[in-house]
């Protein structure tokens, strides 16, 4: 399936020059590229956004620890004061 689109003059300049520069072999390719990179920023994000929202289920769910108890540890752990438990 073909796909058009209209880059507008700044991007479709870029385009060129990365083909010109012998980079990439044609448009293409470029536009799969910056497809490829886009679908890893959205997993990225996602990944994130699960964290997020596990974070906040846990804190919903008080499996959270005062975060002046978590310093003081690891304080106390920087400082060689404890064993690490």
């Amino acid at each position: 399936m073909a796909v058009s689109a209209d880059l507008g003059e700044t991007l479709e300049s870029v385009v060129n020059e990365l083909v010109a520069s012998g980079r990439y072999h044609s448009k293409s390719e470029v536009l799969r590229e910056g497809e490829r990179l886009v679908q890893e920023r959205e997993a990225r994000l996602a990944a994130l956004d699960a964290s997020i929202a596990r974070g906040l289920a846990d804190a919903d769910a008080g499996r959270t620890k005062p975060g002046s108890d978590v310093f003081d540890r690891l304080e106390a752990r920087l400082a060689g004061q404890t064993d690490g438990k």
